[in-house]
């Protein structure tokens, strides 16, 4: 928590004002003040006129992101510029978690709390800290209506209408500035049927007629496909989004970036566990040193699949633990200890021709990492990061993390963290493209092109089965 004080007397860094505690009628509201406008300036003012001191609290970039607003275009220090530069704060400052408020209300001796019209009702139980009063919002205007105005929005095209794509549709409702306007699939009744259930436009003959339509397409098809696909995509310079494995060769994913960066599109992964709040916070936190050096990682996913039928099972059709999830435990070993590992060895149990569990081995010049998948074997399906002053700990599934550990020697010293997962967790991922395209990023630090490019390298080497032992 911080806070920023804009009016006021001052002896000695002191807010002298503050010090009569019960003169100065205490205003509090709260907002995101996203692109702010004249509706959010009316309501200050009127907040400002309930009192004689007004605090302004602005949500921050991560708790807004928490809460599941996905549609943030100012970050949080210029929504404080903003709010600061209208002169009717007092004092600003940021709202980090829930339950905030009822703190600030003590923390600052609130008087009256104060928010707008479109909240009725739903901070009443704040009356047995302060008065609650809900201000009238100013028609016709609102943060969403003027990023509409402002931002463009992507027409998406879906192709291949599997189970993942049917989990996109609704997640992608959760974001701004995305339209899908429909979908192509090689099966047409399944097309069509996925059409209908998902209340879309268009069910396209082909795939250039979807492209011709589109500023972007979600590569939604096995993984065989996605090389032909993402490419015809690019030549046509549309955005890509890509579900994992992006590619299963090394050359592959080189080919496919460069060409996104020639073409001024956007290429990305679709990794949703690069994109989770929780995951990104765990990676900050021990790059900055908190659990110190990096010696170990461990990671493992397993799923048992009864149906032997299943694509997931099929040679001719790269399925198999590693090309199905091999791509999950490779980002926090290439984000932590980077893509120059010594050497690989890789441990598979086959049937049919794929691999039903895999462990991989991975030595890099300080440290060893190890991961487990398996479609026909149970693992824990844990995550364990340990270093030379403690480690991480998150419980399955990891990949959707939502909740991890610091511990340490000292008991007294272990910490734990918690953070919100949303829906399927594909919002955060499409909420990553979309600003991509908008911004015209060509590099998402959440997921690097050279860590995609290092995972379609592993794929070649289990692959050609290079350092490749069967059990």
């Amino acid at each position: 928590m911080f806070f920023i004080i804009t009016g006021g007397n001052f002896i000695n860094g002191i807010n002298f004002n503050l010090s009569f505690e019960g003169i100065l009628r205490k205003v509090i509201t709260y907002g995101t003040y996203d692109l702010l406008h004249q509706g959010h300036i009316n309501l200050l003012r009127r907040a400002k006129e309930l009192g004689d001191y007004l605090i302004v609290g602005v949500t921050n970039d991560n708790f807004d992101r928490e809460r599941g607003k996905l549609n943030v275009c100012n970050n949080v220090l210029e929504r404080v510029e903003a709010v600061k530069a209208t002169g009717l704060a007092d004092q600003i400052i940021i709202e980090d978690y829930f339950g905030q408020k009822i703190d600030d209300i003590q923390r600052y001796n609130v008087d009256i709390f104060a928010i707008g019209s479109d909240w009725e009702g739903k901070f009443d139980y704040l009356q047995e800290y302060c008065k609650v009063v809900y201000l009238p919002r100013t028609e016709g205007v609102s943060s969403t209506m003027l990023r509409e105005k402002l931002q463009k929005i992507v027409r998406v095209g879906i192709v291949g209408c599997g189970n993942i794509a049917k989990r996109f549709v609704p997640e992608a409702s959760f974001v701004s500035g995305i339209e899908i306007v429909g979908v192509y699939d090689f099966n047409e009744d399944v097309a069509n049927r996925f059409v209908i259930d998902n209340n879309l436009s268009n069910m396209y003959d082909s795939y250039d007629a979807m492209l011709a339509d589109i500023d972007a397409v979600y590569v939604a098809t096995p993984h065989l496909s996605h090389y032909e696909l993402a490419k015809r995509a690019l030549l046509a310079k549309k955005h890509v989004l890509c579900e994992i494995p992006l590619v299963l060769e090394i050359d592959q994913a080189k080919e496919l970036y460069a060409l996104a960066e020639d073409q001024g599109v956007i290429l990305m992964e679709a990794h949703k566990t690069a994109h989770c709040p929780a995951f990104n916070h765990l990676m900050v936190m021990i790059k900055s040193g908190a659990i110190g050096e990096v010696v170990d990682i461990e990671a493992s996913l397993s799923r048992l699949l009864a149906d032997k039928t299943r694509r997931e099972f099929d040679v001719t059709k790269a399925g198999g633990s590693m090309y199905e999830s091999g791509a999950y435990p490779l980002l926090p070993i290439f984000k932590l200890l980077g893509t120059d590992y010594k050497n690989l060895n890789i441990y598979s149990r086959m049937e049919n021709g794929v691999d039903i569990y895999t462990k991989g081995v991975l030595r890099y010049s300080t440290a060893v990492c190890s991961f487990k998948l398996g479609l026909g074997v149970k693992t824990e399906g844990n995550l364990i990061i340990s270093g030379t002053k403690g480690y991480a700990y998150v419980e399955a599934p990891w990949w959707k993390t939502d909740y991890f550990e610091l511990r340490y020697e000292d008991q007294n010293k272990n910490k734990k963290f918690f953070y919100q997962w949303d829906g399927d967790g594909l919002r955060y991922e499409i909420q990553e493209w979309v600003s991509c395209i908008v911004n015209k990023r060509f590099n998402s630090t959440r997921l690097l092109t050279h860590e995609s490019i290092a995972m379609a390298g592993v794929m070649q080497q289990f692959t050609e089965r290079k350092n490749f032992m069967e059990i």
